[in-house]
């Protein structure tokens, strides 16, 4: 006589025989290993760097996933800020290391590099540190999601403002890489369009630690308004630098193009206060991002997060929802749940996935607080205004992205 205890054996095998030929019945049969590849070591450390990594284990946490049985890696890497170092990383992730998904990568010739790898590898690559809007445009891939911000929506927002403001006339000290004239191009389309007009511009070698030559050259231009087209380290060196040659004080403005909150903690309100900027995020928005920017601050040592960590965190949590969704980490079926479900978390709010692989959400125009105005250690920006989703990000029939019709 068969036991009831037989019985119930067999029918378990039998049940994990028909998975196994049917495929993986939910996400509890899924491995999933993700890279965070950034800048760990130069001048995009701070705003990108280990915190991306702790902000994506955060995701992982808030996720379940332990508790839903999916399996999830994490590994990490320095790019150094060179297109054949990422693209490496990337090719030895994908093809020996079992890395499914790739997250951050600041530095666009970085950014859009790694992209044409997994595009390659047909892998999924979710961009929150770099911001050339080429990466959801005329170089878009089925294989890449542009989170955070990009460089149409940062001049839309501070060059916008900026000539409403009366700073009609503008020289730029840009960044000699993707990123930089990517950032010139169009904050001189929303410059001109508003009205205004660009006297010049100058090319600086990327990285750069002296701007003296640079910022003479756009003081003496007499433009209303010097744009920085640059970002992290270099910001901050040039930033400090125009302070010392009276810049500010002579009457001209400085316009950071892409400022961080990291930026501003290194050179001070003293220094910073009165730049205007445009943002994804800040952790001092709403219940919902101080909450989490505090369990942040207090697994960074006290740093509060910056844009990219938060798009980090986001796209990682929309990326495992994805795959409990799909019940499977094949990378087209992943994206597919991604483009057709609105992203929802508690950093950005609510927004969409476009075919373009562009996320759109709300962005922030943001002043920097004078000193007598914060009232303690990060309460650094005060809110503008918000551009809403719609309006911030470039419409996606002009983006140029070969996959939308």
């Amino acid at each position: 006589m068969i036991s009831k205890r037989t019985l119930l054996a067999a029918a378990a095998l039998a049940a994990v025989f028909a998975g196994s030929a049917l495929g993986p019945a939910s996400a509890e049969d899924i491995a999933v290993k993700l890279g965070i590849l950034n800048d760990r070591s130069g001048v995009y450390a701070d705003l990108s760097g280990e915190g991306s990594v702790i902000a994506a284990k955060m995701a992982v946490e808030d996720f379940k996933a332990a508790e839903k049985g999916l399996k999830v890696e994490i590994v990490s890497a320095d790019h150094q800020n060179k297109p054949d170092i990422g693209a490496g990383i990337a090719r030895q992730w994908y093809d020996q290391d079992g890395v499914d998904a790739i997250f951050d990568v600041p530095t666009s010739s970085v950014a859009l590099a790694v992209s044409q790898v997994t595009k390659e590898k047909n892998k999924i690559f979710i961009d929150s540190g770099a911001g050339s809007t080429e990466i959801a445009g005329k170089q878009c891939t089925p294989n890449t999601l542009m989170w955070t911000y990009d460089t149409y929506a940062l001049a839309k927002g501070t060059g916008g403002a900026m000539v409403k403001q009366g700073g009609d006339s503008w020289f730029f000290i840009t960044a000699d890489y993707a990123f930089g004239k990517s950032l010139e191009e169009n904050a001189t389309a929303i410059v001109t369009a508003a009205g205004g007009k660009v006297l010049g511009s100058i090319k600086a070698p990327f990285p750069t630690s002296d701007f003296s030559s640079f910022l003479l050259q756009a003081q003496s231009s007499g433009a209303k308004v010097i744009g920085l087209a640059n970002a992290g380290g270099d910001t901050v060196n040039a930033i400090k630098q125009a302070a010392e040659f009276g810049i500010t004080q002579g009457g001209q403005s400085l316009a950071g193009l892409l400022i961080f909150i990291s930026d501003v903690h290194a050179l001070g309100l003293q220094a910073a206060q009165g730049l205007v900027l445009t943002e994804a995020f800040y952790w001092d928005l709403n219940d919902g991002t101080r909450a989490w920017s505090k369990r942040f601050a207090e697994q960074s040592g006290g740093k509060m997060p910056t844009m990219v960590h938060a798009g980090v965190y986001a796209g990682v949590l929309h990326y495992l929802k994805a795959i409990e969704a799909a019940k499977s980490k094949d990378a087209a079926a992943v994206m597919a749940k991604m483009k057709a479900t609105p992203t929802d978390d508690p950093l950005f709010g609510k927004g969409e996935v476009r075919k373009d692989g562009r996320v759109t959400h709300d962005m922030y125009l943001f002043q920097v607080k004078k000193p007598d105005e914060s009232k303690g250690p990060w309460d650094y920006y005060k809110l503008l205004a918000t551009i809403p989703a719609a309006e911030a990000f470039q419409p996606m029939d002009k983006a140029g992205c070969p996959l939308v019709k």
